[in-house]
């Protein structure tokens, strides 16, 4: 089939250009083979990077028609189905598909598809990605794990950093600070390894400002491009759980936020708005300062109409409660298999 191959080129402190590429090509055939017969036969200077079958899988990370991905797994019959499914517009030019190729996002580009990974790679070194140095220290035997302090580890080991999850991050493109999904998930590596002795000087780290776990938006979109199932998303909530644990409501907002939410939806089946400001911002009327910040919002409000007098307990109020202590039971119970 023809297919126009639209790729987004640019070179360093340069705008973007658009160049078109016709390919006549099979359905089963990868994005990466058709990026290749363009370099060897249409344009040697198109740059992207690949590694494919020298062990450095991942290398091939770039956005295929707006999602990040890797363009050795994608494959052009695949890329048309969905563009018909989603009938995303000028995504024909006179019954010719097209596929968007582009760089990886949050990264400067250097030249075409190919990005400055820097900010990835300094941000992975700031989690402190390795077992502690006791921790490395040699056994006289070999270190031993059960079964279920190994499996711990299964889905953060299968990270092959490709970046595509770092890419896609909000959190990320608006916050600087924030270390990424990419670090976090490896972080809950560090922390759910049994070989590690850093794992309450981690949760500090990890629990500061918006650079660690309270940066994340949670928009889910970190687990839907990972081509590895990492679930970076569900790690990060794992090394929260980790936190809340350890802390009372009073020690942060961050940390409020999440247990308000809780003991509000506990209490009332959804939440009291009212009292979820005024608990989170004001710390239960102890932070006269998050206080006086919510006064400017609540007149207006009070003034337009739009401030509820009363709250009204949803349905199946004592349902919600009993589901959430039976959640808290069975994670007791999974704290004391791991230990």
């Amino acid at each position: 089939m023809e297919v126009i191959f639209k790729i987004i080129r640019q070179q360093q402190n340069s705008s973007p250009i658009v160049q078109n590429y016709h390919l006549d090509v099979e359905g089963g055939n990868t994005i990466l083979d058709c990026l290749n017969l363009i370099k060897w036969e249409q344009d040697g200077t198109l740059a992207f990077r690949k590694n494919c079958r020298n062990t450095i899988c991942g290398s091939c990370a770039m956005r295929i028609n707006g999602r990040s991905a890797l363009a050795c797994k994608e494959n052009v019959g695949s890329e048309i189905a969905k563009l018909e499914q989603t009938v995303i517009t000028g995504s024909h030019t006179n019954g010719i598909p097209e596929i968007i190729i582009a760089p990886l996002g949050n990264m400067p580009v250097i030249k075409d598809l190919v990005v400055d990974m820097s900010s990835f790679w300094n941000n992975l070194e700031a989690v402190a990605p390795y077992v502690s140095t006791a921790g490395r220290n040699i056994p006289e035997r070999e270190f031993l794990q059960t079964p279920q302090e190994r499996s711990r580890l299964d889905e953060t080991g299968n990270c092959i950093m490709c970046g595509a999850c770092y890419s896609e991050c909000n959190a990320r493109e608006v916050d600087p600070n924030f270390v990424g999904p990419h670090a976090l998930a490896k972080a809950y590596r560090m922390v759910a390894d049994s070989r590690d002795h850093k794992t309450e000087s981690r949760l500090e780290e990890y629990n500061e400002g918006t650079k660690g776990v309270w940066g994340c938006t949670r928009c889910f979109y970190c687990n839907s491009v990972c081509p590895m199932e990492v679930a970076p998303l569900d790690q990060i909530t794992k090394i929260k759980q980790e936190i809340l644990d350890r802390k009372q409501a009073s020690d942060s907002r961050s940390i409020r936020h999440r247990k308000v939410l809780i003991d509000l939806v506990k209490e009332g089946g959804w939440i009291d708005e009212r009292q979820f400001g005024l608990q989170v911002v004001g710390n239960y009327f102890k932070d006269l300062k998050g206080l006086l910040s919510l006064a400017p919002l609540g007149l207006r409000m009070i003034a337009r109409g739009k401030f509820p007098l009363s709250f009204e307990p949803s349905e199946g109020t004592q349902q919600v409660r009993s589901l959430i202590e039976a959640v808290k039971q069975e994670e007791k119970k999974l704290q004391g298999v791991r230990e």
